[in-house]
């Protein structure tokens, strides 16, 4: 079992959730269970799913939680560019997380890309 902690592109997914967070509190009241559920979601799964990912035994397992991460990072991508282009919250932090996510799908693609050919 890997230790998920030590990995950068867990360690990266981590800050872009908790930034997800700081960034949804400024949303409106009435997008609590709307764009506030769906960013906080699917910004957790992304370093949720190379967690659960580790802990498999093959690599085909783990790759395929990787990509489940990289689908929630472009998910999550998509409902922060919504959310900008809504005018929903501060938008220092909404370009932020773009840029991060835009480094954790690189990283995501190239660990994914790894794990299949060592694997």
């Amino acid at each position: 079992m890997i230790n998920f902690k030590k990995l950068k592109v867990w360690q990266l997914g981590f800050d872009i959730a908790k930034e997800c967070y700081i960034l949804v509190s400024a949303f409106p009241k009435e997008e609590k269970y709307a764009l506030v559920n769906q960013i906080t979601r699917a910004a957790v799964s992304i370093p949720a799913n190379i967690a659960e990912g580790s802990s498999r035994k093959s690599a085909r397992e783990y790759a395929h939680f990787l990509e489940i991460a990289l689908g929630s990072s472009y998910e999550l991508e998509t409902h922060v560019l919504l959310a900008e282009a809504l005018c929903y919250g501060d938008l220092s932090i909404s370009k932020s997380i773009l840029y991060k996510l835009s480094e954790e799908q690189k990283m995501l693609l190239a660990f994914i890309n790894k794990i299949k050919t060592d694997g």
